[in-house]
């Protein structure tokens, strides 16, 4: 008798942190998946580079801050979807890598990042990537429009590209879907029913037409490598390509020698 209450209780307290981790995931999975820091409505950017700021207002009141890096001649424009971490002050140094290589760039911080306002919702997270799309589009002839997506930016990237005919599309850090990286954290969790952001990139990849470049280092401690590959393995068209950085982790692919010998390749493709 003794053993079965002592067992109850210990099936009591693992059901009660079973409920806590599934709880923890529902309530806070946006604490996890998006790291934003707040910019003050008057900050002002300071780049090495020139630049436009932009705002974009969305249906549902939002307003979007972007930046615009314009240079004399360029080879295209860039529509650049950053990561989940930060705000425009640091991706714009980020991206000022492209503009030192005479592309125009146009980065822009997601809802409650940066100066940006808004609900944030997976389904108005694909309308605004929609919007940016439209603005970029309207700067600059589509045929010489390239989209990059790093990290979380990536399922964006993918979206877009899918729905519309760019240069190319280039990923970095990509993964398959939120979903399958939180079945990869919490193994134990039904992740499908607790998840409200899903992501799931690849559903979109197989409707994009341009070419396709994937950069993933082996040491990647966020988005696993062979989650990247992944994704990869699911394409079916002939333009792809995937580029692997030997001992490259998540933020630093711009450092490897097959990053930096490859970009100017993956940017110019068609």
């Amino acid at each position: 008798m003794r053993k079965l209450k002592r067992a109850g209780i210990l099936l009591f307290i693992m059901g009660n942190l079973y409920g806590i981790l599934c709880g923890g995931l529902y309530f806070f999975q946006e604490n996890l998946l998006f790291l934003p820091s707040i910019l003050p409505q008057e900050y002002t950017y300071t780049f090495s580079h020139d630049y436009e700021e932009i705002y974009l207002d969305q249906e549902d009141g939002a307003r979007l801050n972007g930046l615009y890096f314009k240079v004399a001649n360029p080879k295209g424009t860039i529509l650049y979807f950053h990561g989940n971490a930060g705000d425009l002050q640091r991706w714009g140094e980020i991206t000022s890598f492209f503009v030192a290589k005479d592309y125009n760039v146009i980065v822009m911080d997601y809802r409650g990042y940066g100066k940006s306002t808004g609900q944030r919702s997976e389904k108005m997270l694909y309308a605004d990537s929609d919007l940016w799309y439209a603005f970029a589009k309207a700067n600059t002839p589509e045929s010489q429009l390239i989209v990059y997506g790093r990290s979380l930016g990536t399922t964006f990237a993918t979206y877009v590209a899918s729905r519309n005919n760019p240069q190319n599309l280039v990923l970095e850090t990509p993964f398959y879907s939120i979903e399958h990286e939180a079945k990869s954290r919490f193994p134990i969790l039904p992740v499908k029913k607790l998840l409200k952001f899903k992501m799931p990139t690849y559903t979109f990849i197989n409707e994009v037409k341009a070419p396709i470049t994937f950069f993933h280092g082996t040491d990647d401690d966020v988005v696993n490598y062979d989650h990247g590959q992944r994704l990869f393995t699911t394409l079916t068209t002939n333009q792809k390509e995937f580029i692997t950085i030997p001992d490259g982790g998540h933020n630093n692919l711009v450092i490897f020698p097959e990053y930096l010998d490859s970009i100017d390749s993956v940017l110019e493709k068609r």
